[in-house]
């Protein structure tokens, strides 16, 4: 199908411009820009509809970036590190849309890293970006908990402390969805996020996004040459939707097949070494190794499906909360007294 001027369309007929957004103001070549790109291209391909998608954002440079793409949209633009607990009660309101939330390494992995832990321990139904450059680049350049040991910045001088890793923070949350990718790897970027959008739970993408202006020099893991001459892929990673037909040929040991909750699947090639992404102590294992022999691995670390959602955990009934009426949410002195009575 395609339109009157002549841009191809999805399946309900929208083209890529109409999930577009505001003209940036972040620095020219900021990696987040190119994540952006991708959430933009992620959700043409699986035809989502803006108006069930709501972007969640804290505070930063990273929290900018929901005002760049899907401008039919619903917003909310939390304080710095609230996002989990404002985006907790979307998903309970409106089981119905799906939270997009644009978090950054400051944003997720300081002031708000105890509320990023607790949504991972509820399981809530959104999929968690974080934009990592390892710098408050919003306020200058300081040093985030991500920031590598040594690292030494021209206004902030050397970070003397160990970086708080975000994918192993989640896995030991049992987050039930974790990936990390780099924002000059768009083809992994597009795809990881079309997987965690089509995900039932959390799904949490670390995205190393260099900060062009604090933090690009090529000795920090946090820039563009690092990420370029030190990327190791754990796999090729392709996203099969439900509704086309699935066909694998391969030979046998070198893909995998992960089939999500209503029927699209997610298909893994390995890629060097035998990892299965399945196994939470092999993840951690992954993440352990990396960190000794300060590699940068890339792809889906962990994703189990076994665990309840939030919605489901509280036995929430399918009409959303926003949708009920007064007569619904609150009771009358009668029922009210019954249920006391109860107790």
């Amino acid at each position: 199908m395609t339109t009157t001027t002549n841009r191809p369309t999805n399946r309900i007929g929208l083209t890529t411009q109409d999930y577009q957004g505001g003209t940036s103001t972040l620095c020219a070549g900021c990696g987040h820009n190119s994540v952006t790109s991708q959430i933009i291209a992620a959700c043409y391909d699986l035809s989502l509809d803006p108006r069930q998608v709501v972007k969640m954002s804290g505070i930063g440079c990273s929290s900018k970036t929901p005002a760049y793409f899907l401008n039919r949209s619903f917003g909310f633009n939390t304080l710095h590190g609230r996002m989990p607990s404002v985006s907790t009660g979307v998903a309970l309101a409106n089981r119905t849309v799906l939270p997009i939330g644009i978090s950054g390494d400051g944003d997720t992995g300081s002031i708000g890293l105890g509320q990023f832990k607790h949504m991972m321990r509820r399981n809530v139904p959104i999929v968690y970006i974080v934009e990592n450059n390892g710098v408050y680049g919003l306020t200058k350049g300081q040093h985030s908990a991500t920031a590598d040991i040594g690292q030494n910045l021209k206004y902030a001088g050397t970070n003397e402390l160990p970086p708080i890793d975000i994918c192993v923070e989640a896995i030991a949350a049992d987050c039930g969805f974790v990936a990390r990718s780099f924002a000059g790897d768009a083809k992994q970027v597009r795809e990881l996020l079309k997987a965690a959008m089509s995900f039932e739970g959390t799904a949490v993408i670390d995205i190393i996004s260099p900060c062009v202006t604090f933090n690009n020099q090529d000795d920090s893991t946090k820039s563009y040459g690092y990420g370029k001459q030190n990327e190791e892929r754990i796999q090729d990673i392709t996203f099969i939707q439900s509704y086309e037909e699935v066909q694998v040929d391969y030979e046998p040991g070198s893909e995998q097949m992960v089939k999500l909750h209503d029927g699209p699947m997610i298909k893994l090639r390995k890629i060097d070494r035998d990892y299965d992404p399945t196994n939470r102590w092999q993840a951690i294992q992954l993440m352990e190794e990396a960190r000794h022999k300060n590699e940068f691995v890339t792809g889906l670390i962990y994703i189990n499906e076994r665990r309840p959602t939030l919605q489901q955990t509280m036995q929430l009934i399918d009409t959303p909360l926003a949708y009920q009426d007064d007569v619904q949410l609150r009771p009358n002195r009668e029922a009210f007294a019954r249920v006391m009575g109860e107790f």
